[in-house]
Parts: C-alpha cells; sequence; structure tokens
C-alpha cells in the first residue's frame, strides 16, 4: 500500500468506529478516566485526569471494575503456575518432552517481562471498553519479550474476513523530531522533519502504524517484506513512507468482551452497569448537598428595619442584631436520608452484581466448607466461562502462538524432534478458570468411582463376585483426574514409566512367590532325609 493510500484508509477507520467512542467515554468517566486519554482530547495533562476524577462521587465502579480484571487475569495467566501447554496429537514421549519444555521455557520468559502490568492494565482497558490492543514483540537490547499496551484511543481496528479475528491495525502516534530521526534515519524523513531535527529537535511529528496482512507472501520468508503481515510507518504531514517490515505472525492481539452488531468493535460489562453508574453518582451527589445542609443548616430572615438578611452572616461566636427573635429561624431542609441511604445501597449492589464483583471477591464472615468452596467455583465458573471462551480465542491462542514463534526462532526452544516438522500444534490451557471449567467432569468420574466401589461391596455383602468395578478404567480415569486439576506433567508417570513399573512390581512378586516355593521345597526335602536317616525309627 502507498502512503497516500494508508491516510485515505485511516479516514474510513476513523470513521466507523466514531459512532462508538462516546459510549467507551462514559464508560471511562465513571471508572478510570485516565484510561480513556485521547477520547477526550489529544493529550490529557494530570490535572484533567484529577478534575475529571473528582467527578466521580462513588467508587463503587471502580472497584467493582478492578476486582473483575483482576480476576480475570488471576484465572486466565496467573504468574505462579504454568496455565498452557502444547499438543500435537499422538505425540511420542520425547516430543511430549520437548513440548512441555517448551511450555516452561515459554511461559517462564513471558512473565519474566512487563506482561503481568500490561496484561492487568489491558484487563481495565477490557472491561471498560470492550477492547484493547496488545503489541507483542521481542525485546532486541535485553532478550526475551516485550508487551506495549498501546492507548485504545490510537487504534483502529478492521476484519479482512467478515466475523472473523481483527488483522489489520492501524495506530497513530507522535514521535519527537530527534527521537524520529534515531528511530527511522535522516535519510527516510521528510525535508521538513530533518529541519526540526536540527532546530527544534523536540517538536511531536506524527506518524501512522498500519499493520495488516499481505495477500502475497513467501512462506518461511527471511525477508520482512516477503512475510505474510506487512508493518508500514508513515509519516502523516509529508505522507512519506519512513519503514516498510514484516511479522510471521500478528504482532498485535485485539481480544474483545462482548461485539457491536455491524462492528469490529465492542463494549465491556461497565457498558451494561452505566445506567446504574450514573444514577448512583447523581444521588450520592445530592446525598453530599444535603450532608451540607443538614449539617451547615438553613435559615429563613425577615428585612424588619435592624436586620438586613443581605449581609447577615451566621457562625460561631457571631452576634446577629434583629428586632426581635422571630426575625430569623432555622428552616428543616426536608432531606430524607433513609431513603437516600437504601438507595444508594441498591444501586452498589446491582453495579456490583452486574460486574460480578459480588461474587468474585473473597467473602466475609467463617470459613468456607469443601462443598461451599465447589459450589462458589462453579458458580464464578457459570459467570465467566462465556467470556473465558472469547478470551481464549482472541487472547491467549494468538498470544501463544507469537510467543512461541519469537522464542523457536531465537533458538532458546533448543532442536526439535525432527516427527514434528510440518505438525500443527494446538494450546491445551490449564488456567485455573480453564480447570474450573473440568470440575463438573472431576466430580462426575469421583462420584461414578464410588457408586461402583459401593455397588461391588454390596455384591459381596450378597455372595455374589464383585464385578461392578470393572466397568471402570481406574487408570484413565486417575489421568483424566490429575490433568483436570492442574497436576504437572512431571508428577504423571507416563504410561511407559507406568507400565515399567507394574511390570518390576510383578517380577519381584513372581520373584517372591518361587522364593518361598523353594524354601518350602527344601524344608520338606531336608524333613524326608531326616526321617530316612539311620536310628530315625528308634
Amino acid at each position: 500500500m502507498t502512503p497516500d493510500q494508508i491516510c485515505k484508509t485511516l479516514s474510513t477507520l476513523k470513521s466507523l468506529r466514531s459512532p462508538h467512542e462516546q459510549v467507551w467515554r462514559d464508560c471511562f468517566d465513571h471508572t478510570y478516566p485516565v484510561r480513556g486519554n485521547g477520547f477526550y482530547c489529544e493529550m490529557m495533562s494530570a490535572q484533567e485526569a484529577l478534575n475529571r476524577k473528582a467527578k466521580i462521587f462513588d467508587g463503587t465502579t471502580t472497584d467493582a471494575a478492578r476486582i473483575l480484571s483482576s480476576s480475570v487475569q488471576s484465572g486466565l495467566t496467573p504468574a505462579n503456575s504454568l496455565w498452557f501447554g502444547m499438543d500435537v496429537g499422538q505425540e511420542s514421549e520425547d516430543e511430549r518432552r520437548w513440548l512441555d519444555d517448551s511450555s516452561d521455557i515459554i511461559w517462564q520468559n513471558i512473565h519474566a517481562s512487563n506482561f503481568d502490568a500490561a496484561a492487568f492494565e489491558g484487563l481495565l482497558d477490557v472491561v471498560c471498553a470492550g477492547w484493547f490492543a496488545l503489541y507483542i514483540d521481542s525485546d532486541r537490547e535485553r532478550g526475551g519479550f516485550t508487551f506495549d499496551l498501546w492507548p485504545i484511543a490510537s487504534v483502529f481496528c478492521s476484519a479482512s474476513k467478515a466475523g472473523g479475528k481483527i488483522d489489520t491495525v492501524y495506530r497513530t502516534y507522535k514521535l519527537t523530531a530527534e527521537q524520529a530521526v534515531n528511530e527511522f534515519g535522516e535519510d527516510n524523513l521528510s525535508e521538513s522533519t530533518r529541519k526540526l531535527a536540527k532546530d527544534k529537535p523536540q517538536e511531536l511529528i506524527e506518524f501512522i502504524h498500519a499493520i495488516y496482512p499481505r495477500t502475497t507472501y513467501m512462506v518461511g520468508a527471511k525477508l520482512a517484506k516477503n512475510m505474510p503481515i506487512a508493518s508500514c510507518k508513515v509519516e502523516v504531514a509529508a505522507k512519506k513512507l519512513v519503514s516498510e517490515s514484516g511479522y510471521h505472525e500478528m504482532p498485535v492481539v485485539v481480544p474483545r468482551w462482548m461485539m457491536i452488531p455491524d462492528s469490529v468493535y465492542a463494549t465491556g460489562p461497565v457498558a451494561d452497569a452505566l445506567p446504574d453508574a450514573r444514577t448512583l453518582n447523581e444521588m450520592v451527589r445530592m446525598d453530599l448537598a444535603a450532608g451540607d445542609l443538614a449539617i451547615a443548616g438553613m435559615w429563613i430572615a425577615e428585612d424588619d428595619g435592624v436586620l438586613n438578611p443581605k449581609t447577615v452572616k451566621v457562625g460561631p461566636r457571631k452576634i446577629i442584631v434583629a428586632n426581635s427573635v422571630d426575625s430569623m429561624k432555622p428552616l428543616q431542609s426536608g432531606s430524607n436520608f433513609n431513603y437516600s441511604d437504601s438507595r444508594i445501597t441498591r444501586l452498589q449492589a446491582a453495579i456490583r452484581k452486574t460486574l460480578m464483583a459480588d461474587q468474585l471477591q473473597a467473602q466475609d464472615g467463617p470459613a468456607m466448607t469443601a462443598t461451599e468452596v465447589h459450589v462458589r467455583v462453579n458458580l464464578i465458573r457459570q459467570l465467566l466461562g462465556p467470556v473465558y471462551g472469547r478470551l481464549q480465542t482472541e487472547y491467549l491462542q494468538p498470544l501463544i502462538e507469537r510467543c512461541f514463534g519469537i522464542a523457536y526462532r531465537a533458538g532458546i526452544l533448543g532442536q526439535a524432534p525432527e516427527s514434528l516438522a510440518g505438525r500443527n500444534f494446538t494450546v491445551r490451557y490449564l488456567s485455573p478458570l480453564a480447570r474450573a471449567q473440568k470440575l463438573e467432569e472431576v466430580s462426575a468420574i469421583d462420584q461414578f468411582v464410588a457408586g461402583c466401589a459401593a455397588g461391588a461391596q454390596a455384591q459381596v455383602a450378597a455372595g455374589q463376585q464383585p464385578d461392578a468395578m470393572d466397568n471402570v478404567d481406574l487408570d484413565a480415569a486417575a489421568r483424566f483426574r490429575g490433568e483436570a486439576l492442574g497436576v504437572p506433567s512431571s508428577v504423571i508417570r507416563s504410561q511407559a514409566d507406568r507400565d515399567r513399573l507394574r511390570e518390576e512390581r510383578a517380577q519381584a512378586q513372581q520373584a517372591a512367590i518361587e522364593q518361598q516355593q523353594q524354601i518350602a521345597m527344601q524344608q520338606t526335602a531336608t524333613e524326608a532325609a531326616m526321617k530316612q536317616a539311620p536310628g530315625a525309627a528308634a
């Protein structure tokens, strides 16, 4: 694409996004105004952010959005446990070992970078606005990965296939003239920018970063211009292409919460709670105003020729001169604090319920029983399950594919077994939320095994053959249970090791039996010899 085409495409994408921006702006206004930087004005100052934050009279929506974001992050990508693995189907032991080692190396490098901070801020955006844009690349200075969360106000998206994932991302950003020269080189910039770099190096220059799939490319290309994903950077004012490169995988992941019909954009759960948030904010504002009247009081005064109501000031240690004590009297404000308190409490509860904070946050009170914990985990799974499915497809899958590609090309995963060549891998999710979705199956297995065991005991009591347990494949049940509960693969023996252990045990038992038989035979032979010895008859 030419620079002129890129600028025209950006203009079209801006017009397509514009109708949705007011909703996102309102959602940020009632939660995290600073996250909406760019929707209000080109650059929000710290004072402007404080002024907008001061207009939030109740922090329930902000707190509930934070709880939901942190719960989704801890359920999807916990930093303290491996949350994904890789499969190719029917893999051998060597292939399984390499895939597990690769998953562990990638996981360690992800959390050794700035991922946790960027992911949490991204999930704040997805809860408030319904989407975020996370750029993933290799850290060329220190190695490993680097994650850059782009402000969504500067990101414009599209999909090359109807109903498909976002694969076209345009981002507008600014660099100082000095930074532009350092990044792109003087020869690639316009004459005006080169002049600014010398005269006014801190002058800001606007650029466009366009990322889109190429229609023609080379498989396994070495040159960036032949890779499947194009990356073009354009100097806007001069409409000059300053950089053209490419990626093997889509470097930007754009997960969405709830799709807006006929659009690639989305809204978040804060949009569902927005009517209650607005009402709550106004109720608290009026409650504060009524509280000011209740504390300071309200008065009625009569101009009796001595008292001038226009100049009198009420306060401690003040003397008010009047013709009569009836010339000035306190008035009842008419405020009903009981109604406002109950109404505010109901609105706060409704917001926390909409944002699922009432269930996701730890409950006060005595410790829960195992049954209560199971019911609570099951409820959380039901609440976040539908959301998890979309985030798994649009967030985790492309994130792991991108990180795997970077790590494999860097050579940190080691040499893969030749048998894996040309085979596509699938991601196996081991996160707490993924495991929670399998808890029902684990419970069903436990109940089934316990029921069969009880049936076998009943058969024994009735004098029958205890064959009810023949219906259970205990090996398969044990392995599925361990995998569903997230037990590390290093703890679970491979089937070959299990069979070898059983064979050794069987051989040891057989050897023990044979040894006992030999001892018994020797004892029998000894007794027979003693009976036949001379004098034995006597």
